[in-house]
């Protein structure tokens, strides 16, 4: 055997990954820009005042701690919604079952068929996985449904507000830098620097290519950073 068939049947399918890595993605993404955006925008409005990073430090933390928090409900609420889905599709089928067996087998015969079985084949195969399993059966090959992808409500909302705030923390960290002239410099650098790390961790991750996933993150949280950091500076000239 080969080095690049060993390399081959050494990776790892990431399906099962999908309960928790949207969530943390999504949640370290948000709290980069949005605490680097937040803190950016109040360093250009709050500029000439004297206690401009006290007031840096007052809104990093406000803005961590809220974003945390309404990451954690919004996808508690968000992957709730679809466990609600699933357990309703459940029951369903339970009636279904019930109600038409000879039905539901058809079904599956057909699903098989579909998928390149003859039709003997197809309806062996049927029978047998319903005299096992019927409701999984029809659960994983006609709605989609299985384990490795079911909607966890507590660990997505888990992931998310700690991933929110690991991510936050990476811009306000920037404004205790000692080595930049100006802090909404150093909070740009510190979140363009975290905003690499999170594209390429998560594209390992994924397992997918490095280079365009961190693109659009890097580029996304530097638009979100500009357009902040403008109307922040606007704000700062029409109170000057």
């Amino acid at each position: 055997m080969g080095i690049e068939e060993v390399r081959i049947r050494n990776l790892e399918h990431k399906g099962h990954r999908s309960g928790w890595l949207r969530a943390a993605v999504l949640g370290v993404n948000d709290g980069l820009v949005a605490t680097a955006s937040l803190m950016v925008g109040v360093a250009a409005a709050s500029a000439s005042l004297s206690n401009a990073k006290s007031i840096l430090i007052s809104t990093g933390v406000a803005g961590i701690s809220a974003g945390a928090l309404s990451m954690a409900v919004g996808e508690y609420i968000s992957v709730r919604s679809q466990t609600d889905i699933e357990n309703s599709d459940r029951l369903l089928e339970i009636a279904h079952l019930a109600a038409d067996p000879e039905g539901e087998l058809e079904e599956l015969v057909e699903i098989y068929k579909e998928r390149g079985l003859d039709d003997g084949l197809a309806r062996q195969v049927a029978q047998q996985l319903t005299e096992k399993d019927a409701l999984n059966t029809h659960l994983r090959d006609e709605l989609g449904h299985h384990p490795h992808s079911k909607a966890r409500p507590v660990q997505a909302s888990i992931a998310s507000a700690i991933a929110f705030t690991l991510g936050g923390l990476i811009p306000f960290v920037g404004v205790f830098a000692p080595t930049f002239s100006k802090i909404s410099y150093s909070i740009i650098t510190f979140a363009i620097v975290g905003l690499i790390a999170a594209g390429v961790i998560g594209a390992k991750i994924s397992g997918s290519k490095v280079l365009l996933p961190t693109l659009r993150v890097v580029i996304g949280g530097c638009l979100g950073m500009a357009i902040t950091a403008g109307l922040g500076q606007l704000f700062h000239a029409s109170v000057a």
